[in-house]
């Protein structure tokens, strides 16, 4: 993994926009993702890190659905899979509230004095119009966009059920002309069994999910075999035979043996109910993964097995990985590129090379010297910086955003930030 490809001019294949993942606490709320935005290109291995809590698994468990979130868009090769509908009745309420406040002014204007009863009616009824007309604006958007992600499920299960009839058409034709008649009727049958599976089929089922305690994600009253097959079951498979052969092959896939299908979650180690979990993702035969910190509960000996494991099957089977972790040196070795979040927010995000050689955030500077290494002089030597964001930025007036301060490498800073951060890149790449 030390020579990463460059998948800058790859197919995008999924898109974060502006997502929010909200929770009520009490009268409060907290922010735990606010307005992220990334992509993740076809065949890349993208890491997510932070230290925990600043909500990377929720980042994971809000794009594969697993959360309603509260506001923003994810889209799966270019199809919405994901919208946030909370956020439009939160911006109207808070118009509503705005407008509210400004028509109370006005009516205190006109009690003062009331010979301007003719300019303030006029000024209350342009307010009065112009929030109709936002909330219409908002609503519409609304709608377009709940129209446009049940259109991405249907025009989905179109297309795969389309890909069933072009397979069978000339097959039922062939048997038919011919006249073997069980052969016609077999292939009828696979054809109905097929169909069926199509129409099951969705858009999100693309993207798998492995979680971060092997044994808390695992039914312990579920057998081996019925925890890897439930995701073809739910789909619709019903030939139990084809089942069982696509178990067997996945375990063997994952580096398990038959024999394991039919014990339960704990009677294996803490590995090898990874492997499992990672069987149950594989077998659904998905675009994408996002493997929630899935060696943060493993031996340093087993973490390298798991990783090389997910090695393998990214080539084999093309896959495309969201990898969440808080280990960096693993993130360096495994990801093309690392998004750095914290307190909800991505601070920094670039390819993995430029982040370790050209760290800028000092959030990411923190964090990158953190990282121990098995050298007694280095690590005599080592200074661990601490982040304390109250001292290190000052956004009372200048506002932060995300910026993209060389090519590809994006920081979370204000105008005076951005000015530093390019001059610090310009004297290190000078050197």
């Amino acid at each position: 993994m030390e020579n990463k490809k460059d998948f800058s001019s790859a197919e995008t294949l999924l898109r974060v926009e502006h997502l929010c993942q909200y929770f009520k606490m009490g009268k409060g709320e907290l922010k735990a993702v606010d307005d992220v935005n990334f992509d993740i290109k076809k065949g890349e291995v993208f890491g997510l890190v932070g230290e925990s809590g600043c909500g990377k698994t929720t980042t994971g468990r809000s794009i594969i659905g697993l959360y309603n979130i509260t506001s923003g868009k994810v889209y799966f090769k270019d199809k919405l899979i994901c919208l946030g509908t909370s956020g439009y009745s939160a911006r109207i309420k808070e118009e509503r509230k705005k407008v509210a406040a400004e028509i109370k002014e006005l009516k205190k204007e006109l009690s003062a004095d009331p010979s301007r009863r003719e300019d303030v009616d006029k000024a209350i009824k342009e307010k009065e119009d112009a929030l109709a007309e936002f909330t219409a604006k908002e609503k519409d958007e609304l709608y377009k966009a709940l129209a446009e992600r049940q259109h991405a499920e249907r025009e989905y299960v179109f297309s795969e059920m389309q890909k069933v009839e072009d397979k069978f058409a000339p097959l039922l034709e062939e048997a038919r002309n011919s006249g073997d008649e069980k052969k016609y009727a077999e292939l009828k049958k696979q054809y109905a069994h097929d169909l069926r599976v199509a129409s099951k089929k969705r858009l999100s089922t693309q993207i798998q999910m492995i979680f971060q305690d092997p044994i808390a994600s695992l039914d312990p009253r579920m057998t081996v075999r019925e925890i890897i097959s439930e995701g073809l079951v739910i789909n619709g498979v019903k030939d139990k035979k084809y089942i069982e052969e696509k178990v067997y092959e996945v375990l063997e896939t994952v580096g398990l043996v038959r024999e394991h299908a039919g014990r339960y979650p704990h009677e294996f180690s803490g590995g090898q109910r990874q492997r499992i979990g990672i069987a149950r993702a594989v077998i659904m035969q998905p675009e994408m993964i996002i493997a929630d910190e899935p060696i943060s509960a493993l031996d340093v000996s087993i973490q390298a097995q798991v990783i090389n494991l997910l090695n393998d099957l990214r080539d084999k089977f093309g896959l495309t990985i969201l990898f969440i972790a808080h280990d960096l040196s693993v993130v360096k070795y495994f990801s093309d590129r690392i998004g750095v979040m914290y307190f909800g927010k991505m601070v920094e995000l670039a390819s993995s090379d430029e982040l370790f050689a050209h760290p800028l955030h000092p959030y990411t500077k923190s964090l990158l010297s953190a990282i121990p290494l098995p050298d007694p002089h280095y690590e005599k030597k080592r200074v661990r910086m601490i982040y304390n964001p109250m001292a290190e930025h000052d956004y009372s007036e200048d506002k932060p955003s995300m910026r993209e301060v060389s090519p590809k490498h994006f920081v979370y800073c204000n105008d005076k930030e951005f000015e530093n951060y390019r001059k610090i890149l310009s004297e290190q790449t000078s050197l």
